[in-house]
């Protein structure tokens, strides 16, 4: 006898049964979620708020180092909430405090000291409930990378400490780094100025709302603080503006752009030198006349480098059939590399300052004085002096609406370099085709081979993939056109779609590598090539290094155990990206201007 189901009771199972979906749906990870290899976990990185370098981001989003603030960064931003906390006590209006924000910023939140009992209870509320709804916030997809996430954290726990954060709201951004919860996270819930959408999800995760991932698994966050033996946090004062009032979000994966960046124009100069080797090439553009004769820093740099990367190489030894001139690709391929290296150490530079200082808004900076310069004692500025008291041990200072989130420093130079690295790949293209033209190399490899080259031959394969590369590559480096849209009631005006800019630049840097390893088969095929034609001839220690570690993964024959199962290609991009190109050659020359050594 079957049972029929009243219509209000299959109502209720369905609700149910939709309810129970959409959180298993919540709850499952997306397939292409990339997690970490915490192989640094026992590593301490300490942040000062003044030095975070993007090795030290690597460490801890990459790799899953911990992290700590230093005493003087926490009673900084101990003093910064304080000073907050004064100024609604002594009546200052404060932006995003006792003011709103936004199109809001002209209404009183409330009035009067923020620590009396009724005021202390309503902050209480009004921040758990902002920090609440971030669970809801942001635009997917979610961010697939947990690195990503791990890196807005590390920089934003380091600009934060400029900040005025409650220290509760400190300790808890450390607690998910060293914890190793990560909050899910909506990737385009940003439009470059102020990632503000980003941070809401993690505030929600510190509240136990939301989703994250513990040490790679996914769970309500609720259920992750628990696992961690961590209770919700209780923000207080302005710790949402303390917390989303930043770029963290675009500047953690710019350091994250500038390790992986360094990385590929460090292979760029040494395939440039095996290449240069199996071209037979002429090597004077490189030389120190031709390079004193225009004095561009970083190009006469970036040619001693692979000067000193050929030392020892038979291309110093007298060949009567080496042509005099090589085509355009070989001999300028110093001078894109160069350019590129000099966009770089100039993103480099925006970004150190970027992730080592407060781009918040409000401004607060205690220990302000109306004598520091002269506008601070005009009456339009003076209005947001705070005198201090006993309730912050005296310390008075100022507390300013303004505009210091507006990433343009960076988000300008982003570009710049993405242009620049492309430039490079255009050389690196065209001087990897070359080497099918016996105009330039004088011998076939069917004249000289060393035995069957099965495989792995230079075909057309690699033609193909060089053009298909660039041709994404052309198309990611077109600048994201300036952006105005009058938002909330007019008030933001701007955008800056640096999340955008960066990403396009990340994956520049990805086909680059991928272009390298296109390079890297054809210049050491050739390599093999020259040495048939003379056994004794030398390359240089850092080209030898290469090729012969090369080899030991890919047999010239292309007959081993990972090229009977994987694609030649791809065992060669593999080879670069799990060798630093430090560990073939590493120099100790000063940057240009000496005032720091390039790391490896």
């Amino acid at each position: 006898m079957a049972f029929k189901t009243p219509a209000s009771s299959r109502g209720y199972f369905l609700a149910l049964a939709l309810f129970l979906a959409a959180f298993e749906a919540a709850a499952a990870p997306p397939a292409s979620y990339h997690l970490i290899d915490p192989s640094m976990a026992d590593k301490t990185v300490v942040l000062t708020g003044r030095d975070l370098t993007p090795e030290q981001v690597v460490q801890v989003a990459r790799y899953g180092a911990k992290v700590a603030l230093t005493p003087e960064a926490r009673r900084r931003s101990a003093d910064a909430h304080a000073l907050l906390l004064e100024a609604a006590a002594e009546g200052v209006s404060v932006y995003w405090f006792n003011r709103g924000s936004g199109s809001g910023r002209e209404k009183f939140i409330f009035t009067g000291d923020p620590l009396s009992p009724q005021n202390k209870m309503f902050l209480e509320a009004r921040q758990l409930a902002i920090f609440r709804r971030g669970a809801l916030a942001g635009l997917g997809p979610e961010i697939s990378e947990e690195e990503l996430v791990r890196a807005m954290l590390v920089v934003r726990a380091n600009t934060m400490s400029f900040e005025a954060a409650s220290p509760q709201l400190t300790q808890r951004l450390l607690d998910l780094l060293n914890y190793r919860i990560t909050p899910v996270v909506q990737s385009r819930s940003t439009v470059g100025e102020g990632d503000l959408g980003p941070f809401t999800n993690v505030s929600a995760a510190m509240v136990g709302a939301g989703n994250s991932y513990y040490r790679g698994i996914r769970m309500p966050a609720a259920e992750a603080l628990k696992a961690a033996g961590l209770e919700p946090l209780v923000p207080f004062g302005a710790d949402d503006s303390e917390l989303e009032s930043t770029n963290s979000y675009a500047t953690g994966q710019a350091a994250l752009l500038l390790f992986d960046a360094r990385e590929a124009l460090s292979w760029a100069d040494l395939v440039y030198s095996i290449d240069l080797n199996g071209m037979n090439s002429s090597i004077s553009p490189l030389s120190q006349p031709v390079q004193a004769n225009r004095p561009f820093k970083w190009l006469n740099w970036d040619a001693g480098r692979v000067l000193d990367m050929l030392r020892g190489s038979y291309l110093f030894e007298l060949d009567e059939k080496r042509i005099i001139q090589d085509p355009e690709s070989l001999r300028a391929s110093s001078i894109r590399q160069g350019a590129a290296w000099q966009a770089w150490a100039q993103l480099r530079d925006v970004v150190l300052i970027q992730m080592n200082s407060s781009d918040h808004n409000p401004a607060v900076r205690v220990g302000a004085s109306p004598t520091d310069s002269w506008e601070l004692a005009t009456p339009q500025l003076a209005q947001f002096y705070v005198k201090g008291s006993a309730r912050n041990h005296g310390q008075h200072g100022y507390i300013f609406s303004n505009a210091n989130w507006d990433p343009y420093p960076m988000a300008n130079e982003i570009e710049a370099f993405t242009i620049a690295l492309a430039n490079m790949d255009t050389a690196v293209a065209q001087r990897m085709l070359r080497f099918t033209n016996t105009f330039f190399t004088l011998i076939a490899p069917s004249d000289e081979s060393p035995g069957e080259p099965g495989r792995f031959h230079v075909t057309q394969g690699s033609e193909i993939a060089a053009t298909a590369l660039m041709q994404e590559i052309q198309g990611l480096i077109n600048p994201v056109p300036p952006e105005g849209n009058a938002l909330i009631q007019n008030v933001e005006d701007l955008q800056g779609q640096t999340r955008l800019k960066v990403t396009r630049a990340r994956a520049v840097v990805e086909n680059t590598v991928d272009l390298l390893a296109e390079d890297l088969l054809t210049g050491t095929y050739w390599l093999d090539m020259r040495k048939s034609q003379d056994s004794k001839r030398s390359f240089g220690a850092a080209p030898t290094a290469v090729w012969t570690a090369f080899r030991a993964t890919l047999p010239f024959n292309g007959i081993g155990p990972e090229s009977a199962a994987r694609p030649i290609h791809e065992i060669a991009a593999t080879f670069i990206r799990s060798n630093p190109a430090a560990s073939f050659y590493k120099d100790n020359s000063r940057e240009p201007g000496g005032a720091r050594q390039i790391s490896e």
